[in-house]
């Protein structure tokens, strides 16, 4: 397809994840107009033929789609702030982290100057973007999802419209985002056992892999226990989970390692315990984690 039908798009921000955005949209042919407070990280992208304006006005008005990618909504909206007056009819897509007041508070934002917004999260690393496989999914603006729709598939081939709410992708991006850094802590906590005996780290990867797919393939269990609220039919109870908790301090002795972060956990499951459900599944402790 010729390069004149594809639509116009202007990237804001230009860290590891925006200038993948960018290379993504180039790479299928759609004009592309980039801006960042630092001019020179534009410099890779306009040999790949993008267009670089030093004015973000100018940026945000040469495209009728707008994809931005900072760090936070606050920096999202201190960047956009010279540009308001131009917003105005624009579709503006915002990828970047955040809480769902956050969303809700650009969204506002957003329709106060007369753009339409659609909010959204990148699910995978920077050099994922791009690929059939992955995930991008986006809540707000309907009409912006529609139309751009075949523009935003550029960047991943797993492209979800979650509804109407404008916070909905910073909903789903908090709540899944929620399981990264206990497992990443774990992992590493392993990785320093196993250093400690002297053996690779990265022996254990392709176990950890196998550990990983197996927690995927019963969070269809977990979510549908939690969903009924029925939790008398355990795989794996939370007396269990408790029961393995000296195991873990005897291992952390004997490898020299800091494991003070299990102990919110380990409260966690002597709470669920006193609430009753020590012979439960392990899913109950959703009941212990929601205040009342």
């Amino acid at each position: 397809m010729p390069t004149h039908s594809r639509t116009p798009v202007t990237v804001l921000g230009l860290g590891s994840m925006g200038r993948a955005l960018a290379e993504a949209f180039l790479n299928a042919g759609h004009p592309t107009t980039v801006w960042n407070r630092t001019p020179g990280k534009a410099a890779p992208l306009v040999t790949q033929g993008a267009v670089h304006l030093a004015d973000i006005a100018d940026a945000v008005a040469a495209s009728p789609l707008v994809v931005v990618c900072l760090t936070t909504y606050e920096d999202t909206l201190a960047a956009l702030e010279p540009a308001g007056h131009v917003l105005d009819g624009r579709a503006v897509v915002t990828l970047n982290s955040g809480s769902p007041a956050g969303a809700r508070r650009m969204n506002a934002w957003a329709v106060e100057h007369g753009a339409r917004h659609l909010d959204g999260a990148v699910k995978d690393v920077p050099s994922a973007v791009g690929r059939e496989t992955t995930l991008l999914y986006y809540g707000g603006d309907r009409g912006v999802f529609d139309e751009f729709g075949a523009a935003l598939r550029v960047l991943g081939g797993d492209t979800v419209f979650l509804g109407d709410e404008p916070d909905l992708a910073a909903l789903y991006e908090t709540a899944v985002g929620g399981t990264l850094l206990p497992a990443l802590v774990g992992f590493f906590q392993g990785a320093a056992a196993l250093r400690a005996r002297g053996l690779d780290a990265a022996s254990m990867v392709p176990f950890g892999v196998k550990w990983f797919e197996m927690i995927g393939s019963v969070l269809p269990v977990f979510a549908e226990e939690i969903d009924r609220g029925a939790y008398d039919e355990p795989g794996s109870s939370v007396n269990l989970f408790l029961a393995g908790a000296a195991g873990d301090e005897e291992f952390a002795r004997e490898a020299g390692l800091d494991v003070a972060w299990h102990k919110p956990f380990q409260e966690l499951l002597e709470r669920a315990v006193a609430a009753g459900h020590g012979e439960h599944s392990v899913s109950a402790l959703v009941e212990v984690l929601r205040k009342r």
